[in-house]
């Protein structure tokens, strides 16, 4: 469940911290208090984008700051599959920080990136902003909803699917690309054989340049070396008065005084031992020295060599590993090319393989789809009359679609009537905002019942309904607030009323500067707050009576 949310310096939030419930958390306010800026500072927080202009006038960043806990050991597995660190006690700590040049993302304080934060939030949370519900007009969302409810069993087909698609479509494009006309096969024959001979007759051998580059960085600096290793050896061992003369004569005066003092014996010693080096020294360097003679045709073929073999990385590939692995595509090429007939017939046998199967897997899929349409279309059937639809009937088509997509040879719509003797249409062309608010919410009840997510967010989903059916929605956002963390804001008292937990926003004025607040309300603050709603600009002892009564009819109704 989400614990906390703390929001510093963003919009009209100066600073503040709530810290949430289990259950049912109510979000009331004026109209224009900020309550949308408290659920898109959570937005922001689990990626969201971001935009300077959300940093508070005269800040220098914004912060949010959300803090959950997992109890549920499968979910605490999911997310250490995502190598997502995770306190003790299941804590996780999300935090953004909003710069005017950068934001920063962070759990548990460790930099994350947004992938990671996607990921997570699709485990711990779910978000209904206050147009979600306008999605359901759109058919192409109804298939998401549906397979979201079919879960594993489709989730796995799907990936099959996918997988065939991508194959038989990769075969399509490579037979579109082979059936040109001869004068073009001949042309790209021609390109393929002199680009295969022109890598062949280099004789590459890997690694190769990384050893020519070493020795022509060498040999181009080789006068600047030998000068530079001559002095050293001149001074070391080769010159007049050379340190290893030095050091000679004075080993041979410790060793005249070593009988007298035991340190002056061992001085004696060590400086034996740089003698010794020194002498291993002048071998080494006169080898080196020796090596470093070439004449200027080595260097000149050690040039050349150099580069064709850049030249040859430059048009094929960025290595030599890469140019030889190039060759081996043109081989396969021209062998295609050669055997233009036998390599078509293998293609369209290829891709007719392909088509049958991706085609018994689409039908497998569909299978599964129209028998979880059918319990879908029951639960939400059930769903909807207690959200106040009396006379409905619900059903999702699920048909066969012209072409095969990556998620199917299916076409899914949902299909209603809310009125008695209407017929079945499109929920886009009947549904109305306020039902389609309601749909929505027992859409996301049926989901609820099968999936793991513990947080659930509703921004106004009371729109467009009053009376009766508010009452309907509220107690079914008491029903899910049993086995879900609910969050939710709201302008209607019915829903207000059936709360466990319940936070007021407020904007005000403080030292010449709008604030935005939140506050945890007590039990006579909750009173006054739905009185508030119930009543007019005067709130009177009998709005604040129907109030009291109003969250004793939604106590009942809990219970």
């Amino acid at each position: 469940m989400l614990i906390s949310l703390h929001v510093k310096n963003l919009a009209l939030i100066e600073e503040t911290e709530v810290n949430f419930k289990e259950g049912l958390n109510i979000l009331s306010g004026e109209t224009g208090a900020g309550k949308s800026i408290l659920i898109g500072s959570i937005n922001l927080a689990l990626g969201a984008r971001a935009d300077k202009d959300m940093i508070r006038n005269g800040a220098d960043y914004a912060l949010v700051e959300l803090v959950f806990q997992i109890e549920d050991k499968d979910i605490l597995a999911a997310v250490k599959e995502l190598e997502i660190p995770v306190e003790e006690d299941g804590i996780i700590i999300i935090q953004r920080k909003i710069q005017p040049s950068r934001s920063l993302c962070k759990i548990c304080g460790e930099t994350a990136t947004t992938k990671q934060i996607k990921a997570l939030s699709e485990l711990l949370i779910d978000i209904h902003g206050q147009h979600e519900h306008q999605s359901l007009l759109y058919k192409k969302n109804h298939m998401e909803i549906l397979d979201a409810f079919a879960g594993e069993e489709l989730e796995k087909l799907k990936e099959k699917i996918k997988e065939a698609y991508h194959a038989y479509t990769s075969l399509k494009k490579e037979l579109e690309a082979f059936c040109v006309d001869d004068s073009a096969k001949a042309k790209e024959l021609s390109l393929s054989e002199f680009e295969y001979n022109e890598i062949e007759e280099a004789g590459l051998t890997e690694g190769e340049d990384e050893e020519l580059e070493v020795r022509y960085r060498k040999m181009s600096n080789s006068r600047q070396i030998v000068e530079a290793a001559s002095r050293a050896y001149q001074l070391i061992g080769n010159g007049d008065q050379t340190a290893a003369d030095a050091v000679g004569h004075a080993v041979r005066d410790l060793r005249g005084i070593e009988q007298y003092d035991d340190h002056a014996k061992a001085l004696a010693d060590e400086l034996e031992n740089i003698d010794a080096l020194l002498s291993d020294f002048n071998r080494e360097i006169a080898e080196y020295l020796t090596d470093l003679e070439f004449d200027d045709e080595e260097f000149v073929q050690t040039e050349n060599r150099l580069n064709l073999l850049n030249h040859l990385k430059l048009k094929y590939g960025g290595s030599i590993r890469q140019v030889l692995d190039y060759q081996q595509e043109l081989a396969s090429k021209i062998e295609k090319l050669n055997n233009a007939d036998a390599h078509k017939a293998h293609l369209e046998s290829q891709i007719k393989k392909t088509y049958t199967e991706l085609k018994e897997i689409c039908a497998k899929a569909s299978k599964v789809r129209k028998a979880e349409a059918k319990k879908l279309s029951d639960d939400m059937v059930k769903a909807l009359t207690d959200l106040n639809f009396l006379e409905v009937k619900f059903e999702i088509q699920v048909r066969d679609k012209e072409e095969i997509a990556a998620n199917g040879a299916d076409d899914v719509e949902f299909m209603i009537s809310t009125n008695p003797g209407e017929p079945m249409k499109s929920l886009g062309s009947v549904a109305s905002g306020g039902e389609l608010s309601r749909i929505m919410l027992a859409i996301k009840t049926v989901l609820a019942s099968r999936d793991r997510i513990p947080t659930m967010i509703f921004d106004e989903i009371d729109t467009g309904i009053s009376g009766k059916t508010a009452w309907k929605v509220s107690e079914k956002l008491g029903t899910l607030a049993k086995s879900h963390q609910i969050l939710c804001i709201t302008h209607l008292p019915q829903i207000a009323a059936m709360a466990d937990a319940s936070f007021k926003i407020v904007k005000q004025v403080v030292d010449n500067k709008t604030v935005t607040t939140i506050t945890d309300m007590e039990q006579e603050d909750v009173v006054e707050e739905l009185a508030r709603m119930l009543g007019g600009e005067n709130i009177t002892d009998a709005v604040r009576e129907n109030a009291r009564e109003l969250i004793k009819l939604a106590q009942e109704k809990k219970g």
